[in-house]
């Protein structure tokens, strides 16, 4: 973990917890879980992406916002189908052992849930949600080299699962994510992201129907 990333977090939760031995205690946590050599791309560096990405936008709630991303991947296990929902508990559990108010810790708790189908239709006008799930997709449209080490990653991360069944799945994925009127709201992002990610999701599909990822 770089030292900029854990100035972030006790920066975000000094205010809602005084004991720096406890902030610590969870920080390391979290760290374990994000750094474990399981994980290739749901890790750290995709926590510090994400907060680097809505830090240039204007919140309402920007703690909640920034909550939500420390979480949102805490439990990953590529087999599993609860993960968001066990991430939403595990940061439940900890945030109430703070001073944030129990709508703002169940606020935190509706973002973290929301990850488990970025297809599904969102409230229009809620740009915080909006702009987190925008973020946590980010990745979709980022240069061509990015995004395919993106993707061999997540392929590393179901190293388990036999490329017969891994292609399928996957392929279903990135159809239904083509198939998707609105891949980001945000309408900087929109602009900035809509082209570059339907290509690179395309081409990854593409790919996939070839027999394999390129490399």
């Amino acid at each position: 973990m770089t030292t900029a990333l854990a100035a972030r977090w006790h920066a975000l939760t000094a205010q809602l917890l005084p004991d720096a031995q406890r902030r610590e205690a969870e920080l390391q946590r979290l760290a374990a879980a994000y750094e474990a050599p399981e994980r290739h791309y749901h890790s750290l560096a995709h926590i510090e992406n994400l907060l680097a990405r809505v830090a240039a936008f204007a919140r309402q709630d920007a703690a909640v916002v920034d909550l939500a991303i420390w979480f949102h991947d805490a439990v990953y296990e590529a087999l599993r189908h609860d993960n968001e929902a066990r991430s939403a508990d595990w940061a439940l559990a900890f945030l109430a052992e703070t001073t944030l108010e129990p709508a703002r810790r169940e606020r935190v708790v509706d973002l973290i849930r929301r990850t488990q189908d970025h297809t599904q239709p969102q409230p229009p006008h809620d740009a915080d949600l909006l702009l987190f799930l925008d973020a946590d997709l980010s990745i979709l449209g980022a240069p061509e080299a990015a995004y395919w080490d993106y993707a061999r990653q997540v392929r590393r991360e179901y190293q388990q699962v036999p490329e017969l069944l891994y292609r399928p799945g996957r392929r279903q994925v990135l159809a239904r994510l083509l198939d998707a009127p609105v891949l980001f709201h945000t309408p900087a992002l929109r602009d900035e992201l809509d082209g570059p990610a339907r290509r690179n999701l395309a081409a990854e599909l593409a790919a996939w129907e070839r027999g394999g990822l390129p490399g």
